[in-house]
């Protein structure tokens, strides 16, 4: 299962340029989220984590890391989330959070339908028992590739 943690990893980073992470520091954690389109993880990586891949469906990708503990390894929190997508028009769609465990990495992703140049206004909550407690917003443009 290492193996498709890894292939996972490498999908995701490899889907955005650099410049595109975006990280929210919320006290001792910070917030990593990104959304971009679901054609960009390979077939077998969407097969694995039962993502849907299409022209039409976007991903949204949210990871919390603790940044207190020591080492250089990763330390990857499970939170609650929750979070809507708001398009242009106003109108609101739920998202819906699949947790992603494989090794020490823990992601959160959901999906959203869209339409081609669609943009959508994403405001997540997340939190834990740990003292987390962060909302945040972001925007995101969608093509149909």
């Amino acid at each position: 299962m290492l193996k498709y943690a890894m292939a996972l990893l490498f999908s995701l980073l490899a889907a955005l340029p650099a410049s595109a992470e975006q990280v929210q520091k919320a006290g001792k954690y910070n917030v990593h989220y990104a959304a971009f389109g679901s054609t960009f993880i390979t077939p077998e990586i969407a097969r694995t984590y039962d993502i849907t891949r299409s022209r039409y469906v976007g991903l949204v990708n949210i990871t919390v890391i603790d940044t207190s503990l020591p080492g250089d390894e990763t330390h990857a929190v499970a939170i609650e989330i929750q979070g809507t997508a708001r398009n242009l028009l106003g109108n609101i769609k739920e998202l819906t959070f699949k947790e992603i465990r494989e090794g020490t990495a823990i992601y959160y992703i959901a999906e959203v339908n869209h339409r081609n140049e669609e943009t959508f206004t994403f405001d997540i909550s997340v939190s834990n028992s740990q003292g987390l407690k962060s909302e945040l917003s972001f925007k995101q443009k969608f093509f149909v590739d």
